[in-house]
């Protein structure tokens, strides 16, 4: 017997394959470098570099991602450095103007000078010093003297500061009258501020130390030296006169030649100088020089015009 199927008679749901979908392939790994150089390029540019550089070798050989990254922090990298160096180029530069002004405005401006020679360091003679009277030159007193007038004029000066050619302008010629006269005892303190401002030649050392020379060698003459290194005064920021150029200008009998080159007085006016700039000055109230030229009488600084020869001559009478 044949078995028929019964009609509506439900059939088995045979329902669609699930969906078999590709699989997932994940993309390369960024390199961490790459990143690392990114992020360092915003606050130290020289690891950006150096990481961006390693990161871009790796890369190469890996495969990874981030070669985009790793340049990018190159290029900010070394900008970065370009920043920094132009900057302390700048500021270099600045400094340096600055400087250079300040040095410019202190020495076309008299005042106090810093010396070489440290406080503590000028507390004790050096046994180099010249000692006793030698001519003109009183050693142990630190001074030139001509004359022997009852009344005392010091002129502390620089033989490279032009404030004190004018002063020897308007009053060296009475002042040698003075001293010719017997009115005045006229002592000569040169000093060696400047040497700063004669391209190494320490040319305030040298002339002080010539002038010296002279008075020791020719004392009648010292005067007459004295205005001929005003007379052929070089400007501040030269290199001054040549030792046959200081030894030139003596019109004495004896030859200064071999005391300027031997550098005789030298020490000794650089040792007078750290003594003034110090202090105290005998015979004074002033603590200290603070500026050439300074000039006193009986120990009385005077505070005129420099170029004015009434104004200092009225200073000696009411002084006397």
């Amino acid at each position: 017997m044949t078995n028929t199927p019964q009609p509506n008679t439900p059939q088995p749901y045979q329902g669609q394959q699930p969906y078999q979908g590709q699989p997932f392939a994940p993309g390369p790994r960024t390199n961490v470098l790459a990143i690392i150089s990114l992020v360092s390029a915003f606050f130290v540019s020289l690891a950006a570099i150096i990481t961006g550089h390693i990161a871009l070798g790796q890369i190469k050989r890996t495969g990874e991602a981030g070669r985009g990254l790793a340049i990018a922090g190159l290029v900010l990298g070394y900008a970065g450095v370009l920043v920094t160096v132009l900057a302390v180029s700048f500021v270099l530069l600045f400094s340096v103007g600055v400087g250079a002004f300040i040095a410019a405005v202190s020495s076309s401006v008299p005042g106090p000078v810093a010396s070489s020679v440290s406080p503590e360091a000028s507390s004790e003679p050096s046994p180099d010093l010249p000692s006793g009277t030698e001519g003109a030159a009183h050693f142990d007193d630190g001074y030139l003297l001509v004359g022997t007038g009852s009344q005392v004029v010091d002129v502390y000066f620089d033989p490279m500061c032009p404030y004190c050619a004018q002063f020897e302008e308007a009053n060296g010629g009475y002042l040698a009258e003075l001293v010719a006269d017997g009115s005045i005892t006229l002592r000569l303190h040169a000093l060696t501020f400047l040497d700063t401002a004669s391209q190494g030649t320490e040319y305030s050392t040298r002339a002080a130390s010539a002038l010296t020379c002279e008075a020791t060698l020719n004392p009648d003459s010292t005067l007459d030296y004295l205005a001929a290194l005003y007379e052929n005064q070089p400007e501040e920021g030269t290199e001054g006169l040549s030792d046959d150029d200081l030894a030139a200008l003596s019109n004495g009998s004896a030859s200064i030649a071999g005391c300027i080159e031997d550098g005789e007085y030298q020490l000794w006016a650089q040792q007078n100088t750290d003594d003034a700039l110090y202090g105290p000055i005998p015979g004074s109230e002033l603590p200290s020089i603070e500026g050439t030229p300074t000039v006193l009488v009986d120990g009385l600084q005077y505070q005129g015009s420099i170029t004015d020869p009434a104004a200092f001559a009225a200073f000696l009478t009411g002084g006397s």
